[in-house]
């Protein structure tokens, strides 16, 4: 199983340098200087592309980076859109979840079922589980230990105890 870690937005500057978005929790771990990263275009030509880390730097809640592949600008804005593919990290330490173990799993606030998650969005701060109420409307609910206190993957529910008036519209 792969795992998507993060995908080029644009080119910065005209020495070749990319924008890239981090979906990973260790974007230090994944896009440190010298991982030789595999990038899939998923246009027309669905092609992987080859990529070594050159250099690495935060910018406004992204990374900027430089790949030794890439020699200017001209070669950058062809990785436009270029989506980052891995497979996940091993650690046994780990208590985190992947976006698609949370995806799909029953909602529960005070001992009743009141939607299923449908999306996770990610933060520069925290992450948001996305939740469909069974009234239909969509609550966007901080995926902290103060409002969500439970997840089991074996029962597929996440237990949550929101704030008054976050689940109202």
């Amino acid at each position: 199983m792969e795992l998507m870690i993060g995908r080029v937005v644009k080119p910065h500057g005209v020495k070749g340098e990319v924008v890239v978005e981090s979906t990973t929790e260790a974007p230090e771990v994944r896009f440190a200087v010298g991982e030789k990263l595999l990038g899939r275009q998923t246009n027309q030509t669905s092609k992987e592309i080859p990529l070594t880390v050159k250099s690495v730097r935060p910018h406004k809640g992204r990374l900027l980076i430089f790949f030794t592949e890439v020699p200017d600008c001209n070669t950058a804005e062809t990785l436009r859109g270029l989506k980052f593919y891995a497979p996940p990290l091993e650690d046994p330490e780990d208590d985190g979840f992947y976006d698609h173990e949370l995806e799909g799993l029953r909602v529960i606030h005070d001992g009743q079922e009141i939607g299923e998650v449908t999306a996770i969005t990610h933060g520069p701060t925290q992450s948001l589980l996305e939740v469909t109420l069974s009234s239909g409307a969509e609550a966007l609910v901080p995926f902290v230990e103060e409002i969500v206190p439970g997840v089991d993957l074996e029962a597929g529910t996440v237990t949550i105890t929101p704030p008054e008036g976050l689940l109202e519209l």
